[in-house]
């Protein structure tokens, strides 16, 4: 092993611990295999070489105050503790940490007295896709592209037996663990720091799998619904968040320069072109349950998120279209199963 392996190893060790995920995937016959690949494809993902600023997020971690919440609630919200829970100072101490790992996109958070207001009100996209859920409870899910892992947590709440998000960011991976101090360690809920390049081929491991927010990134769209496809054991439910535009069979919008100030937006389809995609790629009975605008009540700029957010991304004097020309984002939850 290299030294840049074994200083990632050492961070990953102070820094976020996965010793009680690799326990417990020993007891799941279909993702036991990936044992073998994972630890040192999540040390990869640690590498100080890609992440310059991994020892502020580390330190950030570690100043984080020693505080016993009185309350967990997962359900209806992501809450914990309260004010009583915590001295002043641990809690100046707590709000100054936490503002270390700006920008803070999806949320929002309450813990003890400080509400992290989040760029995103990721509980607004939650409520449309619970109604459309096959029931959660005990069943193993998946988030792909899961951000600092909100839902998660809420599929947790909802009943979820282990939860396992993947993002390659690893400064989501770092508030996902500042929260997961609070909200407890030992929960069968990680967030492991790789796309999904890196799961195993043909896993076919997951009841539930969510990509959310993720599909109008990929170059290869099929490439994507098919890697999402051998996740699910046969019968198991996609879940499938995406930007799509108003049309026929067949329409799809494929920018050539920038979406939204977005660099990297490759194809919004409309919803009948991407239930036939998900067809063609082999899943049954696609379904799109749900398409909403987003305003600016669900996106923007926040004292937790101080960049540019969707007020700055559309035309202000035709807010219906992004500032290039394009239609404004319209988002559709679709769910389908697999064969």
């Amino acid at each position: 092993m290299g030294r840049s392996y074994r200083l990632a190893q050492n961070q990953l060790r102070t820094m976020i611990d996965y010793t009680q995920l690799y326990a417990g995937l020993q007891h799941i016959p279909e993702l036991r295999p990936w044992l073998a690949q994972l630890p040192e494809q999540v040390a990869a993902g640690l590498s100080p070489h890609r992440w310059g600023d991994l020892p502020d997020w580390r330190a950030a971690l570690e100043s984080l105050p020693d505080i016993a919440p009185s309350s967990i609630e997962l359900e209806e919200a992501v809450r914990v503790g309260s004010a009583a829970d915590a001295s002043k100072k641990q809690l100046g101490e707590l709000e100054k940490q936490l503002r270390k790992l700006h920008p803070w996109r999806k949320g929002p958070w309450k813990l003890f007295d400080i509400d992290i207001d989040t760029e995103w009100r990721s509980d607004w996209k939650w409520d449309r896709v619970l109604p459309h859920l096959e029931p959660l409870q005990d069943r193993l899910v998946l988030d792909v592209g899961c951000g600092n892992g909100y839902h998660c947590w809420r599929a947790f709440g909802a009943g979820a037996r282990r939860v396992i998000g993947i993002d390659p960011s690893v400064k989501y991976v770092a508030q996902f663990y500042a929260l997961k101090k609070y909200l407890g360690g030992e929960k069968p809920v990680d967030l492991l720091p790789l796309g999904i390049e890196a799961l195993p081929p043909e896993l076919r491991a997951f009841d539930t799998t969510f990509s959310m927010g993720v599909l109008y990134h990929r170059r290869s769209p099929m490439d994507h619904l098919r890697e999402l496809r051998e996740t699910l054991r046969p019968g198991g439910q996609l879940v499938l968040e995406t930007l799509v535009v108003d049309g026929a069979l067949g329409d799809c919008l494929v920018p050539e320069g920038r979406y939204a100030k977005m660099r990297n937006v490759w194809f919004i389809p409309s919803c009948a072109t991407l239930e036939s995609w998900l067809r063609k790629c082999g899943f049954e009975n696609p379904q799109t349950v749900d398409q909403n605008s987003t305003n600016f009540g669900e996106q923007r700029r926040t004292d937790w998120m101080r960049f540019e957010s969707l007020a700055d991304f559309l035309d202000p004097e035709s807010p219906d279209r992004t500032v290039e020309g394009h239609p404004a984002p319209r988002r559709a939850v679709l769910v389908a199963n697999a064969p």
